[in-house]
């Protein structure tokens, strides 16, 4: 069976064709290129300013942080999972220059007869203490509420996302309007720890998590834990790995740690980067879904990406292609491959960004190069092969 055929299957996708298809006919904003789409000031109504607003949620995150729990009785994989919601709602408005204040919703849904009140609790206030931690760094989160509803009849366990807004200057957008042939690509680490994080990162993120939790967990939760698998995947590719969430590791986590790692958000990094060099900065990509091809969407115009220095992939990463016999090509193209933000500049630039990051000790490196081209393209030169995206 190939890599497509088993995400298929799986019910998920690492482009989201149909997703695309669906939104293809609206309003693309203000400036349609941008990372997050951009609003007339509706709210103020000055021409001076403009509105953004962005959704999003741990994913199947959530499911993992389910089995651990249920495996464990740990809570503290809760918070993880509001992190989660958070950073990648923040992190998305930061590609745009965005730096706040930015509100947040929360929006919950559980099954009840499975996810008591405590898990709910823990949720809530994991959120808030993340939004007092961000605080200390510069970063001002208002918690606004939200919706907690009990939806047994659509969501299995639990699914939690978040909405995110902010007002801000039209004239310190970071659009990807100047991204250009000559550009370079610093890329910065999504693992070790940062100075504002408590624990080894294993870099995981909230995208790629359904191919990940079946690839690498054994059989055994599909029997443990029924509810946590859609009843209509076929049986060959419901946790076909080879690890328990409790197996050690070479880092100081465990399997089930290493999936749950907490979304490494890059507020702070990007906060004084964008004080010292907001006008050399032409594009800032967060490698989500679509991981090292996600650049791709947001080219002005025909150019190549070429990445041909990009980080070390870390442990995790190795972990999966090695359990899941998953090609390189779309292990690029599903993961962050341990870089999950990467920005677009002079070499200048570039060289002061990567000495800023490492102040916060999160390894950053220039990755690779714009040039012309006759189409928009991505190229990953890998120790691995060389793949191309289009």
């Amino acid at each position: 069976m190939t890599d497509i055929n088993r995400y298929n299957q799986r019910g998920v996708s690492a482009q989201k064709e149909d997703v695309h298809k669906a939104v293809a006919k609206l309003d693309k904003g203000l400036f349609p290129n941008a990372f997050c789409k951009v609003y007339p000031d509706y709210w103020g109504n000055d021409p001076e300013f403009c509105n953004l607003m962005h959704a999003d949620g741990a994913g199947t995150k959530s499911i993992l942080a389910y089995l651990y729990w249920r495996e464990t009785g740990d809570m503290s994989v809760w918070q993880g999972v509001a992190i989660d919601s958070i950073v990648m709602n923040i992190d998305d408005l930061l590609c745009v220059g965005a730096t706040g204040p930015f509100t947040y919703s929360s929006t919950i849904g559980r099954n009840k007869h499975l996810i008591p009140g405590e898990v709910i609790s823990a949720l809530i206030n994991g959120t808030q203490d993340y939004f007092n931690k961000l605080n200390e760094y510069g970063i001002d989160v208002r918690f606004m509420g939200g919706e907690t509803a009990d939806v047994g009849d659509v969501v299995r366990t639990v699914i939690v996302d978040g909405t995110m807004a902010c007002r801000m200057e039209r004239s310190k957008l970071v659009t990807t309007e100047k991204m250009q042939p000559g550009d370079v690509v610093v890329s910065f680490a999504s693992y070790g720890q940062a100075t504002y994080e408590d624990e080894y990162n294993s870099g995981m993120g909230s995208n790629g998590l359904t191919s990940a939790r079946h690839e690498m967990l054994k059989k055994d939760y599909a029997r443990l834990y029924p509810e946590s698998v859609d009843p209509n995947l076929p049986d060959e590719v419901v946790y076909n790995g080879k690890y328990g969430l409790s197996d050690a590791t070479h880092t100081p986590l465990n399997i089930g740690k290493m999936l749950l790692s907490p979304t490494r958000t890059y507020a702070p990094l990007v906060l004084k980067a964008l004080d010292a060099h907001r006008n050399a900065i032409h594009g800032i990509i967060h490698c989500s879904g679509g991981g090292q091809s996600k650049c791709l969407h947001y080219l002005p115009s025909a150019m190549r990406v070429v990445k041909n220095n990009l980080l070390p992939i870390p442990p995790l990463f190795n972990m999966i292609q090695e359990s899941a016999g998953t090609s390189w090509k779309e292990m690029y193209q599903v993961f962050n491959m341990g870089q999950r933000l990467e920005m677009f500049t002079d070499k200048e630039t570039a060289v002061a960004l990567v000495a800023l990051a490492k102040e916060f000790n999160i390894e950053a490196q220039i990755s690779g190069f714009v040039e012309a081209a006759d189409k928009k393209e991505v190229v990953i030169d890998s120790p691995h092969g060389i793949f191309h995206y289009s």
